[in-house]
C-alpha cells in the first residue's frame, strides 16, 4: 500500500486547512487509518485515528474539538479537517495505517510522504 498526504500549506492563526491521504490498494476499508504529525525534534505523535468503517475516532486532547477525521473507502481517502488552528499546530502530517486498533506509531505502517502545515501568529 502506498499513501500520499496532501493539502498542506500555510495559513493564519484561526484558519482551516483540509488533508487528504489517498491510498492504494485493495485493502484499505480493512485499515484502521491515523493522522500523525511531527517538530524536528520530537517524536511522530499520533493525532487522530480511524476504524476501517468510520465508526469509531480518536483524537489527542490537543486537537479534540478543532480537527475531524473521516473517511471515503469508496475513494480509498482519509481525510483530516482543521479548525481553529494554532502555531503549536505546525508540523508536517503524515498518514499511516494500521491492521489493529492502536495509538502506537510503531503498530502503523506504510508511511507516506508528508504534507507541511505552517500556522503563521
Amino acid at each position: 500500500v502506498q499513501l500520499q498526504a496532501s493539502g498542506g500549506g500555510l495559513v493564519q492563526t484561526g484558519g482551516s486547512l483540509r488533508l487528504s491521504c489517498a491510498a492504494s490498494g485493495r485493502t484499505f476499508s480493512s485499515h484502521v487509518m491515523g493522522w500523525f504529525r511531527q517538530v524536528p525534534g520530537k517524536e511522530r505523535e499520533l493525532v487522530a485515528s480511524i476504524s476501517g468503517r468510520g465508526a469509531s475516532t480518536y483524537y489527542a486532547d490537543s486537537v479534540k474539538g478543532r480537527f475531524t477525521i473521516s473517511r471515503d473507502n469508496a475513494k480509498n481517502t482519509v481525510y483530516l479537517q482543521m479548525n481553529s488552528l494554532e502555531p503549536e499546530d505546525t508540523a508536517v502530517y503524515y498518514c499511516a495505517e494500521s491492521s489493529i486498533p492502536t495509538t502506537s506509531p510503531r503498530f502503523f505502517h506504510s508511511w507516506g510522504r508528508g504534507t507541511q502545515v505552517t500556522v503563521s501568529s
